[in-house]
């Protein structure tokens, strides 16, 4: 039934329009991948797989992120709503897989919000030299919360306030990365390097030397690298042009990190060589902390700085697709309306926000003291809630889309083909980690849960407990179920109604329930 409790100040209020422009939903997207982490984190598990093929891997990597960005621009050009893939789903497919996409949004942000905050904390101490802080376990789990807290505060207090230190932070890590990168490959011209060097080779961006095996493994690394470019189209309610901002945004974030993964990986790979790098393939520390001392000498501390940034503006923009979609659920009564609220004031979604950054706190704290091998299970979880979104995401576009595909071979390139090959690609990836992740040997310290591997038991448990909530919020409040597939008619040149919080092009025809319509917008 549909909830009737008095409207507030807070109930009624909407996220800010215009708050953000194209440079700061660009710097959003490009900091939700934690350019600088995701390479320390994944670069030595691609050598160890693939050897000195690592740049061509992460040039695959590439493809089905860009196809599924294409349909995240043609999607929002219809319907900019900051519920991204759960609006679109539902649209698409109905709620039911609306609501696991959602669902799966807002998991991701629970298993990584803690670990990016830790690995900030971490680097940074080792950054000003506190490596005796960076190894007690008290001060850094400490340190992680605070940094969790401000964060959660920052993107409360004022979203334009948070877009600028993410110009900030993007400009310092990417500066960092290419400073690191262009004195390694000098090192190697130059023969000075210390390490067992090897001449860079336009053939190490053939992904398919090593083979079937090792590229679906590298695949999968690099699927992880890539996500959270679509961080600024959750933005899409607060940017200008809402239709077309976030959409460009979210394309070009794909293409910038392509040419900073690309030529680091060069870098690496070229002055460390492939025996380094496999040796200390589980220790992420090692390959950019120890590779930057080995290579710059006393100026370390800009790489480790980096990985700081990148990690703490990863933890920030983390945030913001999880709050943003499950304000959206809320919204259109998929969550209780209390997800809803926004900050009358600061014009956010306050509630959301602060139960983002508090569940992945109680996350953080927990796995941890299991273990340091569940932290990284946790982590190697999210590639399949990843795949899974971002392939509904993809089948949506073209099922949303169906009846302009045939209008051009533009459209049926980028909004059904495209996409919808994006979304093939991913669910082979994901059914390869599935296999792969069944089998405890291939986890963190070789660990059995259930016997499972311990990623797969973490996602198979996370979405259990989604299908109970999403069964419990039906029986409490079925007016979300109520609404049927549709198509989308808009012509090519933007949807019906962009404005921020204002109906999408599809809600002039929606469902009754008790004789009250059910809106998917306050």
């Amino acid at each position: 039934m549909v909830e009737d409790t008095p409207r507030t100040p807070a109930a009624t209020a909407t996220l800010r329009p215009n708050a953000l422009g194209f440079v700061d939903a660009l710097a959003i997207g490009l900091n939700a991948t934690s350019p600088a982490y995701s390479l320390a984190a994944v670069i030595g598990p691609i050598v160890a797989l693939v050897g000195v093929h690592a740049p061509g891997v992460m040039l695959a990597s590439f493809v089905p992120m860009v196809l599924i960005a294409s349909a995240f621009y043609y999607l929002n050009r219809a319907d900019p709503d900051c519920g991204t893939t759960f609006s679109w789903v539902t649209r698409a497919l109905g709620p039911t897989a609306g609501w696991l996409g959602g669902w799966a949004i807002t998991m991701t942000g629970v298993l990584v919000v803690g670990s990016l905050a830790d690995v900030a904390v971490h680097f940074g101490l080792l950054a000003v030299g506190l490596d005796g802080w960076a190894g007690n376990t008290l001060i850094r789990q400490t340190l992680t919360v605070l940094v969790i807290v401000t964060m959660a505060a920052l993107c409360v207090r004022d979203t334009q306030a948070a877009a600028r230190l993410q110009n900030v932070l993007v400009l310092l890590q990417t500066l960092c990365l290419f400073v690191f990168a262009a004195v390694a490959l000098y090192r190697v011209h130059a023969g000075t390097g210390s390490l067992d060097a090897l001449r860079p080779s336009v053939g190490w961006l053939d992904p398919f030397g090593a083979g079937g095996t090792a590229l679906t493994g590298g695949l999968l690394l690099g699927v992880f690298v890539y996500w959270g470019w679509e961080s600024a189209v959750n933005l899409a309610e607060e940017t200008t042009d809402p239709s077309s901002t976030p959409g460009r945004a979210g394309i070009w974030s794909t293409v910038v990190l392509l040419a900073t993964y690309v030529s680091v990986a060069f870098a690496v790979v070229a002055y460390a060589g492939t025996g380094y790098l496999t040796a200390h393939a589980d220790d992420e520390e090692a390959v950019f902390a120890s590779l930057a001392r080995e290579a710059l000498g006393g100026w370390d501390w800009i790489v480790l700085l980096a990985v700081a940034t990148s990690a703490l503006a990863s933890t920030q923009t983390t945030i913001i697709p999880a709050s943003r979609t499950a304000l959206s659920m809320a919204r259109r009564h998929a969550l209780p309306r209390r997800f809803g609220l926004i900050h009358p004031r600061y014009r956010t979604p306050a509630v959301s926000t602060w139960w983002v950054a508090g569940t992945a706190t109680v996350w953080y704290l927990l796995i941890h003291r299991i273990s340091e091998n569940a932290l990284a299970d946790s982590l190697t979880a999210l590639s399949l809630l990843i795949a899974f979104y971002y392939a509904l995401t993809g089948i949506a576009c073209a099922v949303y889309h169906r009846r302009r595909l045939t209008s051009g071979v533009r459209a049926f390139l980028f909004i059904g083909a495209g996409p919808l090959v994006g979304a093939g690609m991913l669910v082979w990836l994901l059914a390869e980690a599935v296999i792969d992740m069944a089998d405890p040997a291939n986890s963190s310290g070789g660990t059995s849960w259930f016997g499972l591997g311990p990623p797969l038991v973490i996602a198979l448990g996370l979405s259990l407990v989604g299908l109970l909530v999403m069964l419990a919020r039906r029986a409490a409040s079925g007016a979300f179920w109520a609404e049927r597939p549709t198509v989308h008619e808009a012509p090519d040149d933007g949807p019906k109604a962009s404005r921020p919080g204002s109906p999408g092009p599809l809600d002039d025809a929606e469902p009754e329930v008790g004789g009250r319509a059910v809106t998917g917008r306050r």
